[in-house]
């Protein structure tokens, strides 16, 4: 993180944290993995997932501790973090094995602790360790990362980048509003709150607007306008960029000077705490993308994930951590971007979607030199709700994927009911994922035509015991190994 994000205050206060974390750790080894996600990306399904695979037994044979044989027990313990709310693990996997709903979205931070029970690979290894790693797993929307870039921007610098955003692509449409609102004031005129709440609620309403199913728009922040909570109606949150701001001190008592004041405490009282107290004292990453869905809504959706992307990856520490650089400037020496719901193809396209990945993420790994130390992309499915078949179209072999569409989906015109299963070719993505981001003649690249249909969670069968088998996934314990797998060594 450049050093401009934080103040010597900040620092020091992440500093006692983070001695007060590795004192814990010499007690009780313990890693703290971040998982957060662009919009809809499956971070509550990644998480149930994750934790009902290591507690039942499941299917992880990349996960190299346990396909060994040398973890002898999982369970869940109570969290360190009394002021934080407990990720509810229990009611997110029931929804998914026994109700086959997809539980809600992230909406807060929330935090759980599964605590592996392991013997080392080594004599050495066994000599000296205790043979147990908890694993503390910080759950947070992708919005709050987003809004970490605004720590090194002022005002101006926030208003003049969001308003040439705004007035770029499908995003000129969806802020027609808000930007004709925002040209009949004068920024200069004695502040009025009437005013600023009028601004700011055309603001978010354009912010709601890019983040729709419709759109699939990635880089949207302040991203508590998309998700206020308490501070919904606060001062904090009453504010929104004006265009063509100059570079003169704004009047005192202006309506610029109110937006600039506001701005601040935005950051002061949101982003500064979300910071010091929970990214700064994360070891490991997993951002979880819908890069299908983005696809689906064409060039412009793709184009402003790559965005979003290169803006997340940059809030990182790269680099690895020895004992003193952990205590004074915690880094995150692992982060893995991977790319959700691999189900929704044929696997013959699962490499084509990895490629994809790395190639949305490539510019922002060589903005922060993490290139080949640290970072990983994947194709995965937390859950897997299809599987695959083929069959046979004018005397030749199409691979499909079945499964059970959510109900009021609809296919080739046809709706369901939530019930009924079917098979869909879902396209094939291009071998080159270059094609999806070239322009010739000035004109955007084509994007393939995917057939992107929500299903439902799989009906998962029962053991002989009559207890419900581990969910269904691909590439999870992959995923696994990369994050934490070195720990357990």
């Amino acid at each position: 993180m450049p050093p401009s994000l934080t103040s010597f205050t900040d620092d020091a206060r992440i500093a006692l944290d983070n001695i007060a974390d590795r004192a814990s750790g010499l007690v009780n080894p313990t890693i703290r993995l971040g998982v957060t996600g662009l919009s809809r990306a499956g971070k509550t399904v990644f998480i149930s997932s994750l934790v009902h695979n290591l507690l039942n037994g499941g299917r992880l044979p990349l996960f190299e501790a346990l396909r060994s044989g040398r973890v002898s027990a999982v369970r869940l313990e109570p969290q360190p973090d009394d002021a934080i709310p407990r990720f509810q693990y229990e009611d997110h996997i029931q929804a998914l094995v026994r109700d086959r709903i997809w539980p809600d979205s992230t909406r807060a931070i929330s935090e759980l602790r599964v605590t592996l029970d392991y013997q080392s690979a080594s004599g050495w290894g066994r000599m000296f360790s205790r043979g147990r790693l908890s694993i503390d797993i910080v759950d947070y929307p992708g919005e709050w990362l987003l809004d970490l870039p605004l720590l090194a921007k002022d005002y101006n610098t926030f208003s003049s980048e969001t308003v040439a955003l705004a007035r770029t692509g499908i995003r000129s449409e969806l802020s027609r509003e808000w930007l004709a609102l925002t040209a009949a004031v004068d920024m200069d005129a004695p502040a009025d709150e009437a005013t600023a709440r009028r601004l700011s609620e055309a603001f978010a309403a354009y912010l709601k607007a890019c983040k729709s199913d419709e759109r699939s728009l990635s880089t949207l922040p302040p991203g508590r306008f998309l998700m206020p909570g308490d501070l919904e109606g606060s001062p904090a949150l009453t504010f929104a960029p004006l265009p063509d701001v100059p570079e003169t001190r704004a009047p005192k008592g202006s309506l610029r000077a109110m937006m600039e004041r506001r701005y601040d405490a935005y950051k002061n009282i949101v982003v500064k705490p979300f910071f010091r107290e929970h990214f700064a004292r994360l070891d490991r990453q997993i951002v979880l993308i819908d890069a299908l869905q983005a696809i689906n809504r064409g060039h412009e959706a793709v184009q402003d994930l790559e965005r979003a992307l290169s803006d997340v990856l940059a809030c990182f520490r790269p680099g690895h951590n020895s004992f003193l650089s952990s205590l004074i400037g915690r880094r995150i020496d692992k982060v893995l971007v991977a790319a959700t719901k691999a189900d929704h193809l044929h696997h013959e396209s699962h490499d084509r979607l990895e490629r994809l990945t790395g190639r949305l993420v490539d510019r922002a790994v060589q903005r922060i030199g993490m290139a080949g130390a640290g970072i990983e992309v994947m194709a995965i499915a937390s859950v897997r709700a299809t599987r695959e078949a083929t069959v046979k179209e004018d005397g030749h072999l199409l691979p499909v994927i079945v499964g059970t569409p959510m109900a009021g989906e609809t296919i080739n015109g046809e709706s369901f009911d939530g019930n009924r299963k079917t098979g869909i070719f879902p396209g094939d993505l291009p071998e080159d994922p270059e094609s999806l981001f070239r322009q010739v003649d000035g004109t955007e690249p084509v994007l393939p035509d995917m057939n992107v249909v929500r299903f439902r969670p799989p009906a998962l069968e029962e053991a002989a015991s009559g207890l419900k088998l581990s969910v269904p996934h691909i590439r999870l314990d992959r995923a696994m190994q990369f994050l934490f797998g070195d720990r357990l060594a």
